[in-house]
C-alpha cells in the first residue's frame, strides 16, 4: 500500500475546500486504479489537505497527477500556491473495532 498526503499551510476556506475535493476530486480518485481511500484534513487554524491510499506507488504517483490539476483548476481561489507532498509505502496498518474487532497489519 502506497500513501500520498498533500498540505496547504494557508487555506482561506478549509471547509469549503473539503467539500470541494470530496464532491469533485473523491469520484476522480475513486474511480483510479489501485484506489483504496481519500481523506481531507484539517491541518491547525489555516492548513488543510488529504491523505491518499493506494495500492501501488504507480496507481498513486497516475491518480497524483489528475489530483494536481484538478486542485489548480477548482481550488486556487482557496489556496496559495502548490501543496507541499509527501508519499511512501505504508509499513502498518492499525484499525478500530469493527464488526470483526481490532486488527493490525504490517505491509
Amino acid at each position: 500500500m502506497f500513501a500520498v498526503v498533500r498540505k496547504f499551510n494557508r487555506m482561506r476556506s478549509i471547509d469549503e475546500a473539503g467539500r470541494r475535493a470530496a464532491e469533485g476530486l473523491g469520484p476522480i480518485l475513486k474511480a483510479s486504479q489501485g484506489f483504496i481511500a481519500y481523506y481531507v484534513v484539517r491541518f491547525g487554524e489555516e492548513g488543510g489537505g488529504s491523505i491518499t491510499l493506494f495500492e501501488t506507488q504507480q496507481a498513486a504517483q497516475d491518480a497524483h497527477q489528475k489530483a494536481l490539476a484538478w486542485i489548480k483548476t477548482n481550488l486556487a481561489d482557496l489556496t496559495e500556491g502548490e501543496p507541499e507532498v509527501i508519499s511512501g509505502e505504508v509499513m502498518a496498518t492499525v484499525t478500530g473495532q469493527g464488526a470483526s474487532g481490532p486488527r493490525a497489519t504490517a505491509a
